[in-house]
């Protein structure tokens, strides 16, 4: 397990600085970056499902500031606009909620009520029912964007696209934004994608078969014996060794 984790030290310094964000190896974190805004990196966060050129594609065409536009010129602006799952009605929507939320005081407030009270489930179960509070449009791909609450982690998908959201926020290093102060780095739960978990059970960092919320929570438990701290450090890293198919040097 030594060698496991010099290899992967080593690939999270390597990886750790602003060149690994690029276009030539998109990542919708590259996005997010750009305006540092807690609400638009939801957005990056929640879209980036599919292939990681289309998602980074898809974003680079949206205004930052989509969610403080009234809905006549938002409609204006996202005439035609898709993406996969989501219809142009899907996106008008998704930004007019995401307004809604940022007029009842932002999603690390929503965040943090529930997350002061049961940690990271009960925070992110927090936003998503806020979320679906503020707007009572429904669609199939509205509500895929969302995600369903949390209600129990038995029966809980994996939650990649928001756990990879919290990690943007709450870790701070030439890749994560750092934003958000009163969350614990060693709280945070891995967002594990096909990718993660592949390469996570190549090491042998991941026993369960199931890529789901249990096997996410299974992960960064191994990971903290790497570092208890951070565990989430790990997570790019991972990512990038199985979007890359690089050989495993351990």
């Amino acid at each position: 397990m030594k060698a496991i984790q010099d290899y992967l030290d080593a690939e999270v310094a390597a990886r750790n600085c602003e060149d690994e964000l690029c276009f030539e190896r998109p990542d919708p974190l590259l996005i997010a970056r750009r305006s540092m805004d807690q609400h638009h990196a939801l957005t990056c966060a929640l879209f980036a499902y599919g292939s990681a050129k289309a998602i980074v594609a898809f974003l680079s065409s949206l205004e930052d500031d989509l969610y403080d536009t009234n809905e006549s010129d938002l409609r204006h602006k996202l005439k035609g606009k898709y993406y996969r799952f989501q219809t142009t009605e899907d996106i008008v929507q998704w930004f007019r909620t995401l307004g809604a939320l940022r007029e009842i005081g932002g999603a690390e407030k929503v965040f943090m009520q529930g997350y002061k009270e049961t940690g990271i489930i009960g925070g992110v179960t927090s936003l998503i029912r806020s979320l679906y509070d503020l707007n009572s449009y429904r669609s199939t791909g509205y509500q895929f964007l969302i995600g369903k609450p949390i209600d129990t982690v038995n029966k809980a998908s994996a939650m990649k696209r928001w756990m990879m959201y919290l990690r943007w926020m709450v870790r701070h290093d030439a890749l994560d934004m750092g934003l958000w102060k009163e969350v614990k780095q060693s709280d945070l739960i891995m967002p594990l994608d096909t990718h993660t978990f592949n390469v996570s059970r190549r090491l042998g960092l991941l026993e369960r078969k199931q890529c789901d919320m249990k096997a996410a929570i299974e992960l960064t438990e191994m990971l903290k014996r790497f570092d208890p701290l951070d565990p989430l450090k790990y997570d790019f890293a991972l990512y990038r060794i199985g979007q890359e198919k690089m050989a495993l040097n351990t």
